[in-house]
């Protein structure tokens, strides 16, 4: 059984969808604590504000739930499912997140300046396509080329203190971490649900990951 996580910051109902089209396994939207750690892998997705997320997970009772399953189950964070996985967002003047590995969640604004090293201009959020390098080989790349492009929306980006976590790397005026991967986790900032081809390749990979990387 895979279980997406509920707590009412997701693209749930696409993710649900696209998890379904890859695979037979039954699919479920919950935010009941049972059954995400009953189930036998974990989608923790988002979209929306750091501190709204953090907001209904604490009112769901769900923080504790994530560190549990993260450390015990194949695991994906998508968009901000990876970036409250940090210990402090800078956004909307700073929030404490989960906290499940050491670093920070940035706004381009602080970090880019207005147009690329070509001269394109950026526009935050980064909305659109843009290409996923591969740092570091990982089970979740089987099948997607280096430098596949996958869809992105947002305007923060996530900046963990170990460098050795960061499987890949886009470019969007600076080489963010776009990927990050540790133990029984993967967590990526663009959709893979919204990403054609190589993002419902990325989500067969998962539900066929055993969590060793």
């Amino acid at each position: 059984m895979i279980a997406v996580i509920d707590y009412s910051m997701g693209n749930l109902h696409s993710v649900h969808k696209a998890l379904q089209h890859v695979t037979n396994d039954n699919v479920i939207i919950t935010s009941n604590p049972e059954e995400i750690i009953k189930a036998d892998h974990i989608v923790f997705p988002g979209q929306g504000a750091a501190r709204d997320c953090m907001s209904e997970l604490n009112k769901r009772e769900l923080v504790d739930v994530v560190k549990e399953v993260s450390t015990t189950k194949p695991f994906l964070g998508v968009c901000m499912g990876m970036q409250v996985l940090m210990e402090h967002s800078v956004e909307g003047g700073g929030i404490d997140c989960i906290g499940i590995y050491k670093g920070t969640v940035q706004h381009f604004t602080d970090h880019i300046g207005a147009t690329d090293a070509n001269g394109n201009r950026l526009k935050i959020p980064q909305m659109g396509w843009n290409q996923i390098k591969h740092t570091q080989d990982h089970p979740i790349w089987k099948g997607i080329k280096d430098n596949a492009r996958f869809y992105f929306v947002h305007s923060y980006f996530v900046e963990p203190e170990d460098k050795s976590i960061i499987v890949g790397e886009t470019d969007f005026g600076i080489h963010y971490a776009s990927a990050i991967a540790k133990d029984n986790v993967f967590a990526i900032q663009s959709h893979p649900e919204k990403s054609a081809d190589d993002g419902l390749q990325l989500l067969k990979n998962f539900i066929n990951w055993d969590g060793a990387s």
